[in-house]
């Protein structure tokens, strides 16, 4: 059976084109007031009146419909025209000849939507993700073999310390180990002059001698040295006075020496007791 064309057909349709919601909605006619047996005529009247405006919004409704079909064409990225099943296309124009046969294959075959594919996951996201497990991997690794460093020089220093502080003790406890050895033979020394008997004075005085070279030789190996004033000018940070002499020699000089002073390593340990000149009155 040829379907019934309108005297101006329209463009033909896509099959299987998207229909938007909103073309679809037609809205259903307000409901008729009651009715009277008097007024029939003019029930009559508007069941026409609101035929007609349900006629006028089905054909804004196919407007609306056409041109969405056109806008969708345009955006398509490959805009191929599909081809057109020739049953679909009597079906449409069937429903441009005719807004009522439109609005009931409306409501009986509803637009079903263009499903859309669901989006996949975000692959940077994933790829930021795994970059960011794999460096708190590598941070965790070294932080462990960081702190395990740490501990190892911790105990080594630890040890160090205690290593210098035993050295620190032992120094001080054994400083005067090599004086002390070094001091040995005078005492030997002394020891056997007063064992020997029937000495002379003058091998005694023989023996006093040796005993004497091997302490100053005890006092050179220790840095222990003499400090022999006599002539110069008196130093108060080496020389302890005991007394003032008139003395044709500068003022403030050393002219007798009481008793020596020495020093080790050049910081005095005995000061030189002294007398210092005067100028004449």
């Amino acid at each position: 059976m040829q379907p019934n064309r309108p005297a101006h057909p329209e463009p033909s349709q896509p099959a299987n084109t998207p229909r938007p919601a909103e073309a679809m909605k037609v809205e259903p006619p307000s409901p008729a007031p009651p009715v009277k047996g008097s007024d029939l005529a003019t029930a009559l009247k508007n069941a026409e009146v609101r035929l007609a405006e349900s006629e006028k919004r089905i054909k804004q409704a196919t407007e609306s419909l056409v041109a969405s079909v056109s806008s969708t064409r345009n955006i398509k990225t490959h805009p191929t025209e599909p081809r057109t099943d020739p049953a679909v296309a009597v079906e449409n124009t069937e429903t441009r000849a005719d807004p009522a046969v439109a609005a009931k294959n409306m409501e009986a075959h509803p637009a079903k939507a263009e499903t859309q594919p669901l989006a996949e996951p975000d692959a940077d996201l994933a790829i930021m993700l795994e970059d960011m497990e794999a460096r708190l991997i590598e941070t965790e690794k070294r932080a462990t073999e960081y702190h395990d460093a740490w501990l190892r020089a911790k105990a080594e220093t630890e040890n160090m310390l205690r290593r210098a502080q035993e050295d620190i003790a032992k120094a001080s406890k054994f400083a005067a180990e090599k004086f002390a050895g070094a001091i040995l033979p005078v005492k030997d020394s002394l020891e056997a002059a007063l064992v020997t008997e029937g000495q002379t004075l003058e091998k005694l005085r023989e023996g006093v001698e040796l005993t004497l070279k091997q302490l100053a030789a005890a006092f050179d190996a220790a840095s222990l040295t003499e400090e022999k004033p006599l002539g110069q000018k008196f130093d108060p940070n080496k020389h302890q006075a005991i007394g003032v002499i008139e003395s044709e020699a500068e003022p403030n000089t050393v002219i007798n020496v009481l008793q020596k002073g020495y020093l080790l390593h050049g910081r005095v340990i005995r000061p030189a007791m002294v007398m210092v000149s005067k100028a004449k009155t």
